[in-house]
């Protein structure tokens, strides 16, 4: 291979807030690294998305035991992406939760993607021995499902296939807040190897018809008014949008994967170079958003060899 995955290079810790957003909800950032979000009922704890071992869950535990002593019951799998679930065990919840979506593709490709992603991405995956396994959700749902923890209305909703055809939200109804996993990002490139483009910008228009006051995006700080979240459904939107319209007309005007990539790229850098992993996530995305305006409306399976075989052919 001619050169590394640009994120292999990446080994700077991050500084990690601890974002209060209200009495039940909190927000777990580090500057760009995987996010996780927080909701305290009157009884129990529910953790949306884990951090990527049971090693760096201890710190979000640790971060969490500051505020409450109730029980973290639920764990919450926004999409089934390695970085964002294999910490679960750590929490020792009762229930795992994931979208039916999100399950079948655990049992479709699961294992390759935990493969391919601890070997994109090394410095996530801190003490990798420790995780035993996938995880596997305990309940799924379709749709919709609501928890009440004590008083406080919890709803786990899919309102849209966009970085994965599982994604999940998780809405705070009374408190309009809203955890959208890497349906949003801020200030962060948004990786789409599994993603629908076509279908992505209106389940960001969905997100936006709810009002959130506030969002918990899956990568970058948490958005704590109005505005923020407005310019993070945005800055979204607007990257999905322009890198599709790019590779499409690339792809009309009969270029191969490789041009079609650098000129994608060099169209991209000057709005969005700025943004963090924008080089390790864009081709992955204009690999993916080739396949999707050409011959593969699903999303194709990542494996370790199929990521080499990629950078190999772009970086060449």
């Amino acid at each position: 291979m001619s050169k590394a995955f640009a994120s292999q290079a990446d080994l700077e810790e991050k500084k990690v807030s601890f974002t209060k957003l209200s009495d039940n909800a909190y927000a777990y950032t580090a500057e760009g690294d995987p996010n996780t979000g927080i909701v305290i009922g009157d009884d129990a704890v529910m953790v949306i998305d884990t951090q990527a071992t049971p090693v760096m869950a201890q710190d979000v535990i640790r971060r969490i035991r500051e505020v409450t002593d109730k029980p973290i019951k639920y764990v919450v799998m926004s999409h089934y992406h390695a970085v964002r679930v294999l910490g679960a065990s750590a929490y020792q919840a009762q229930h795992i939760i994931a979208s039916q979506d999100t399950r079948d593709l655990i049992v479709e490709r699961g294992a390759q993607d935990m493969k391919s992603e601890i070997e994109r991405f090394p410095r996530l995956f801190q003490a990798v021995e420790t995780i035993p396994g996938l995880t596997w959700p305990t309940i799924t749902f379709k749709g919709e499902m609501t928890l009440w923890l004590g008083s406080l209305e919890v709803k786990l909703m899919q309102v849209g296939r966009g970085h994965t055809k599982g994604d999940t939200i998780v809405w705070l109804p009374q408190q309009k807040i809203l955890f959208s996993g890497d349906l949003v990002e801020f200030d962060a490139t948004p990786y789409a190897g599994d993603a629908y483009f076509s279908d992505w910008p209106q389940t960001l228009d969905n997100i936006a018809a709810m009002e959130p006051v506030a969002l918990v995006p899956g990568r970058g700080a948490a958005l704590t008014t109005p505005a923020m979240v407005q310019a993070g459904l945005a800055g979204t939107r607007s990257f999905v949008s322009d890198l599709y319209a790019n590779v499409k007309a690339g792809a009309a005007a009969g270029k191969d994967l490789r041009n079609i990539y650098k000129d994608t790229h060099a169209a991209m850098k000057p709005k969005y170079g700025n943004w963090v992993i924008f080089d390790h996530c864009m081709p992955f995305d204009v690999t993916r958003a080739l396949d999707e305006a050409t011959q593969h409306p699903d999303p194709r399976i990542w494996t370790a060899e199929r990521d080499k075989a990629m950078w190999l052919a772009l970086e060449a």
